[in-house]
């Protein structure tokens, strides 16, 4: 497949962007979740300051890489890194809220959301692979694919954990769990075999879908949330349906659908 020569087709470019938009849009994710304890521990502030100047950095690695790739490869590494040690901690802090002191699945459930922070690992995980593994390789394509399964496999959990707070009182809130497991059992067969072009497209269409069902989750909590005991609308976003958790669906299938181009290829007809 001939490669164009625009640098915004590059598939390391099109992770990278991937990353830099996710940690800006995790500002306005993290202001709106810690707004619910109103940052209560000081600790909640770090990653709202980390995801508001994390995209200035990336941003400054993309202006100067044709000049000095060695700067654009260490901010890189330190953004990435300080991604991982952010999202794990959060893990822990998350689980702390509840589960260690009970360590019940009730207690799991109803803990602050402890899989949300994994967004961060994930993203700098991202970032790590972008500069280790080339990105002209089948490793590479392999290596952002597993990273989109991982985020599906996430999002499997973080849906079934949320939804089950109320019993999944709504039958549609069923939709979401089964969206995940029908993403993670398609997209784990590319890395486990070699596929043709017609089952990467079969799983490009999955992944269509999967935006869908994402774009439609949006709009029930955000109308949700519109409609809340509430006068006061913000109030409704903050302790109500989360609004930007749907969002995952569409963001991964985004990079799912980066690694299944790669992907392609080197798949065979």
């Amino acid at each position: 497949m001939e490669r164009s020569n625009r640098w915004y087709f590059e598939p390391w470019f099109l992770v990278e962007a991937f990353c830099l938009a996710n940690l800006a849009f995790l500002t306005l994710d993290i202001l709106l979740a810690h707004s619910f304890n109103e940052f209560r521990k000081w600790q909640e502030y770090i990653p709202l300051l980390f995801s508001a100047t994390s995209p200035v950095l990336l941003g400054v690695g993309l202006l100067v890489r044709p000049r000095w790739r060695a700067v654009w490869t260490d901010l890189g590494y330190f953004v990435g890194w300080g991604a991982i040690l952010i999202g794990l901690t959060g893990v822990v802090l998350h689980l702390d809220s509840s589960f260690f002191y009970e360590r019940t699945i009730k207690s799991l459930t109803y803990s602050a959301p402890f899989i949300a922070p994994l967004a961060y690992t994930g993203v700098g995980f991202l970032l790590v692979m972008n500069r280790m593994v080339e990105a002209e390789s089948r490793e590479w394509a392999h290596w952002t694919l597993f990273f989109a399964l991982g985020g599906f496999w996430g999002n499997f959990g973080l849906t079934l954990s949320d939804h089950a707070e109320n019993g999944f009182f709504y039958p549609t809130e069923w939709v979401g769990v089964a969206a995940s497991a029908v993403a993670v059992g398609f997209l784990i067969v590319p890395l486990l075999t070699r596929v043709s072009r017609r089952f990467l497209l079969l799983c490009a269409v999955i992944l269509l879908g999967e935006a869908g069902v994402g774009m439609w989750g949006f709009f029930l909590h955000a109308t949700a949330n519109l409609h809340g005991p509430s006068i006061h609308v913000l109030k409704n976003f903050t302790f109500g349906a989360a609004p930007f958790a749907p969002l995952l669906f569409p963001n991964l299938a985004l990079l799912g659908w980066i690694a299944l181009w790669r992907l392609g290829e080197f798949a065979s007809d």
